[in-house]
């Protein structure tokens, strides 16, 4: 509504009203984009499932030629399996549905376990991790240390070699925060609105299979939800940080602490 053409007195609502409109029309969009995405995201594991098939159908094989195709088929299928449960776990968040067990969680435990994972892949990749600080919160240790495993897994991917992903855990009164830092290519502002939105890539054209579906962040973030905590995330000159912040629930009168 051309707000200018309305009378004074309803300016402000015309304003509120094409506000609205703007807010549909991007929930619209994100809505379009996400299932243009998941149509994507299924479509290339089964058409590499009925391209096997086929070709292994056109004429007879040996047993261990039969067998190679059924281990290639298996890890399209295991692929398959995990883009269903991921997105069955965001389902179950966006419903209020996942409820985090309330037990002491040891966070720098938890990182340290997460860097093991991740070793070989940051050898692979000659960047450095680094972790400072401690901390203890209440909370889902197994949801916790996905939420930072898929933290840790996009910093490593996306540094720079030669450079250093560096965790830290602070402790600000009642709360606890997390930042994951590292350095490669900056996000754009217009990109940093959407980082977090299902199977959302930066570079729409770049096929990542090796880094999964895109729902990592997705998944952490609401995990950090569920855990009545706020992620955020700035990029800069090259340099992109993660931050999460989480209560510190205290247990029967045990403090936590740093």
């Amino acid at each position: 509504l051309p707000a200018a053409d309305v009378p004074v007195e309803l300016q402000p609502l015309a304003r509120a009203f094409n506000e609205m409109l703007d807010r549909l029309e991007d929930s619209l969009r994100r809505l379009s984009d996400f299932s243009s995405d998941l149509a994507h995201e299924l479509r290339t594991p089964i058409n590499n499932l009925m391209t096997q098939t086929q070709v292994s159908l056109a004429k007879p094989r040996t047993a261990e030629e039969y067998r190679e195709v059924m281990y290639s088929n298996l890890e399209e299928f295991e692929r398959l399996a995990r883009m269903i449960a991921d997105m069955l776990f965001l389902a179950k968040a966006d419903n209020g549905l996942i409820i985090p067990h309330q037990e002491p969680v040891n966070l720098r435990q938890e990182i340290e376990a997460v860097f093991e994972f991740y070793d070989a892949l940051a050898a692979e990749k000659t960047v450095a991790l680094s972790l400072q600080g401690n901390a203890t919160v209440t909370g889902d240790s197994l949801m916790l240390r996905r939420a930072i495993s898929n933290l840790v897994s996009n910093a490593v991917r996306h540094s720079l070699p030669g450079t250093t992903v560096t965790v830290r855990l602070t402790m600000e009164q009642e709360m606890m925060r997390l930042l994951v830092d590292n350095t490669g290519d900056s996000i754009t502002p217009d990109q940093l609105d959407r980082v977090f939105d299902r199977f959302y890539r930066a570079d729409a054209s770049r096929r990542r299979s090796d880094e999964g579906a895109g729902l990592g962040l997705a998944i952490t973030r609401s995990i950090v939800r569920a855990h009545r905590g706020q992620i955020t995330v700035a990029s800069n000159e090259g340099k992109t940080r993660f931050q999460v912040t989480l209560p510190i629930i205290k247990e029967l009168g045990e403090p936590s602490h740093v």
